[in-house]
Protein backbone atom coordinates (compact mmCIF):
# COMPACT_ATOMS: atom_id res chain seq x y z
CA UNK A 1 0.00 0.00 0.00
CA UNK A 2 1.59 3.23 -0.70
CA UNK A 3 1.74 6.20 2.05
CA UNK A 4 -0.18 9.50 1.39
CA UNK A 5 1.80 12.25 -0.08
CA UNK A 6 2.18 15.21 1.90
CA UNK A 7 0.40 17.25 -0.41
CA UNK A 8 -2.61 15.12 -0.53
CA UNK A 9 -2.95 15.34 3.43
CA UNK A 10 -2.43 19.09 3.10
CA UNK A 11 -5.72 19.08 0.64
CA UNK A 12 -7.53 17.19 2.43
CA UNK A 13 -6.86 19.07 6.05
CA UNK A 14 -7.70 22.22 4.41
CA UNK A 15 -10.69 20.52 3.18
CA UNK A 16 -11.99 19.42 6.84
CA UNK A 17 -11.31 22.55 7.83
CA UNK A 18 -13.57 24.18 5.32
CA UNK A 19 -16.22 22.13 6.20
CA UNK A 20 -15.35 22.66 10.10
CA UNK A 21 -15.87 26.48 9.30
CA UNK A 22 -18.76 26.23 7.40
CA UNK A 23 -20.56 23.82 9.49
CA UNK A 24 -19.83 26.35 12.67
CA UNK A 25 -21.22 29.39 10.65
CA UNK A 26 -24.11 27.22 9.87
CA UNK A 27 -24.57 27.14 13.92
CA UNK A 28 -23.87 30.10 14.91
CA UNK A 29 -26.53 31.76 12.16
CA UNK A 30 -29.30 29.51 13.30
CA UNK A 31 -28.32 30.17 17.36
CA UNK A 32 -29.10 33.93 16.10
CA UNK A 33 -32.03 33.42 14.35
CA UNK A 34 -33.66 31.53 17.22
CA UNK A 35 -32.61 34.38 19.46
CA UNK A 36 -35.42 36.71 20.28
CA UNK A 37 -34.24 40.05 18.70
CA UNK A 38 -37.91 41.62 19.06
CA UNK A 39 -39.93 42.63 21.61
CA UNK A 40 -43.89 41.56 20.69
CA UNK A 41 -45.07 43.51 23.17
CA UNK A 42 -46.52 46.83 22.85
CA UNK A 43 -43.90 49.81 23.92
CA UNK A 44 -45.48 52.51 24.91
CA UNK A 45 -44.71 55.84 23.08
CA UNK A 46 -42.69 58.54 24.25
CA UNK A 47 -41.86 62.21 23.02
CA UNK A 48 -38.80 61.82 21.24
CA UNK A 49 -35.55 62.67 21.53
CA UNK A 50 -35.70 65.87 18.79
CA UNK A 51 -34.37 68.88 20.10
CA UNK A 52 -36.07 71.06 17.40
CA UNK A 53 -39.48 72.41 17.75
CA UNK A 54 -40.96 69.59 15.54
CA UNK A 55 -42.20 66.95 17.33
CA UNK A 56 -44.43 64.17 17.79
CA UNK A 57 -45.97 63.40 20.47
CA UNK A 58 -46.08 59.65 19.74
CA UNK A 59 -43.42 59.03 17.36
CA UNK A 60 -43.38 55.28 17.55
CA UNK A 61 -46.02 53.03 17.15
CA UNK A 62 -45.92 48.86 16.52
CA UNK A 63 -48.09 47.15 14.70
CA UNK A 64 -47.56 44.07 16.55
CA UNK A 65 -48.32 41.26 14.65
CA UNK A 66 -49.58 41.66 11.29
CA UNK A 67 -50.26 39.15 8.27
CA UNK A 68 -48.30 39.03 5.24
CA UNK A 69 -51.39 38.03 3.12
CA UNK A 70 -53.48 40.74 4.33
CA UNK A 71 -51.95 43.05 2.78
CA UNK A 72 -50.62 46.66 3.29
CA UNK A 73 -51.07 48.25 6.79
CA UNK A 74 -51.37 52.01 7.59
CA UNK A 75 -50.64 54.39 11.04
CA UNK A 76 -51.15 58.40 10.93
CA UNK A 77 -48.48 60.13 13.03
CA UNK A 78 -49.27 63.67 14.42
CA UNK A 79 -46.67 66.36 13.97
CA UNK A 80 -46.64 69.69 15.77
CA UNK A 81 -44.04 72.71 15.49
CA UNK A 82 -43.46 73.60 19.19
CA UNK A 83 -41.66 76.46 18.07
CA UNK A 84 -42.00 80.22 18.07
CA UNK A 85 -41.13 80.65 14.84
CA UNK A 86 -42.67 78.58 11.33
CA UNK A 87 -41.04 75.75 10.39
CA UNK A 88 -40.43 74.21 7.03
CA UNK A 89 -40.39 70.97 6.18
CA UNK A 90 -37.92 70.23 3.05
CA UNK A 91 -37.97 66.13 2.85
CA UNK A 92 -39.09 63.06 3.85
CA UNK A 93 -38.44 59.57 3.03
CA UNK A 94 -38.38 56.46 4.10
CA UNK A 95 -35.92 53.71 5.50
CA UNK A 96 -37.24 50.94 3.06
CA UNK A 97 -38.98 50.55 -0.01
CA UNK A 98 -41.69 48.54 1.51
CA UNK A 99 -42.71 51.83 3.29
CA UNK A 100 -44.24 55.20 1.81
CA UNK A 101 -45.31 58.35 3.71
CA UNK A 102 -47.46 61.22 2.65
CA UNK A 103 -47.53 64.42 4.65
CA UNK A 104 -51.04 65.98 5.45
CA UNK A 105 -51.54 69.44 5.85
CA UNK A 106 -54.31 72.18 6.15
CA UNK A 107 -52.85 73.03 2.47
CA UNK A 108 -53.31 69.52 1.48
CA UNK A 109 -51.52 66.31 1.00
CA UNK A 110 -47.72 65.80 -0.69
CA UNK A 111 -46.30 62.14 -1.04
CA UNK A 112 -46.36 59.54 -0.76
CA UNK A 113 -42.54 59.64 -0.31
CA UNK A 114 -40.53 56.30 -0.23
CA UNK A 115 -36.69 55.20 -0.19
CA UNK A 116 -34.07 57.43 -1.21
CA UNK A 117 -32.31 55.77 -4.32
CA UNK A 118 -35.62 54.06 -5.06
CA UNK A 119 -36.89 56.73 -6.93
CA UNK A 120 -36.78 60.70 -6.79
CA UNK A 121 -37.36 62.12 -3.43
CA UNK A 122 -38.78 65.80 -4.16
CA UNK A 123 -38.27 68.92 -1.79
CA UNK A 124 -41.40 68.94 -0.40
CA UNK A 125 -41.05 73.06 0.97
CA UNK A 126 -44.47 72.99 3.14
CA UNK A 127 -44.59 75.51 5.77
CA UNK A 128 -45.99 74.74 9.25
CA UNK A 129 -46.80 77.95 11.68
CA UNK A 130 -45.89 77.89 15.30
CA UNK A 131 -48.55 76.13 17.26
CA UNK A 132 -49.52 74.13 13.71
CA UNK A 133 -49.81 70.75 13.09
CA UNK A 134 -49.96 68.44 10.44
CA UNK A 135 -50.49 63.99 9.94
CA UNK A 136 -47.64 61.64 8.44
CA UNK A 137 -49.75 58.97 7.01
CA UNK A 138 -47.52 55.51 6.75
CA UNK A 139 -48.35 52.77 4.41
CA UNK A 140 -46.28 49.46 5.12
CA UNK A 141 -46.15 46.61 2.92
CA UNK A 142 -45.00 43.02 4.42
CA UNK A 143 -45.09 41.58 1.48
CA UNK A 144 -42.61 43.56 -0.40
CA UNK A 145 -39.76 41.60 0.37
CA UNK A 146 -41.25 38.16 0.02
CA UNK A 147 -40.51 35.47 2.30
CA UNK A 148 -37.49 36.87 2.99
CA UNK A 149 -39.40 39.59 4.97
CA UNK A 150 -41.04 37.59 7.33
CA UNK A 151 -39.72 37.94 11.25
CA UNK A 152 -39.42 41.65 13.19
CA UNK A 153 -39.76 44.55 11.13
CA UNK A 154 -38.18 47.99 12.59
CA UNK A 155 -38.81 51.02 9.79
CA UNK A 156 -38.08 55.03 10.12
CA UNK A 157 -40.04 57.43 8.25
CA UNK A 158 -37.29 60.98 8.49
CA UNK A 159 -38.86 64.47 8.22
CA UNK A 160 -36.18 67.23 7.37
CA UNK A 161 -36.75 70.70 7.92
CA UNK A 162 -35.10 73.88 8.13
CA UNK A 163 -34.51 73.39 11.57
CA UNK A 164 -32.48 71.00 12.56
CA UNK A 165 -32.70 67.74 13.88
CA UNK A 166 -34.56 65.72 11.51
CA UNK A 167 -37.54 64.26 12.91
CA UNK A 168 -37.70 60.86 13.01
CA UNK A 169 -41.16 58.47 13.12
CA UNK A 170 -40.54 54.54 13.84
CA UNK A 171 -42.81 51.62 13.87
CA UNK A 172 -42.08 48.23 13.75
CA UNK A 173 -44.33 44.88 13.37
CA UNK A 174 -43.81 41.43 13.21
CA UNK A 175 -44.62 40.06 9.93
CA UNK A 176 -46.27 36.49 9.89
CA UNK A 177 -47.18 34.65 6.37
Amino acid sequence: MKAPSVMGSIFWGLIAFAVAVVAFGIFRSQENAARPRYDVQPQVATTHANTGPLLSPAPFFDFGNISMAAGTVSHRFSIRNTGDSAVTINKMYTSCMCTVATLITPAGRKGPFGMPGHGVIPAIFETIPPGGSAQVDVVFDPAAHGPAGVGPTDRVVTIRSNESPPLALRFTAMVKP
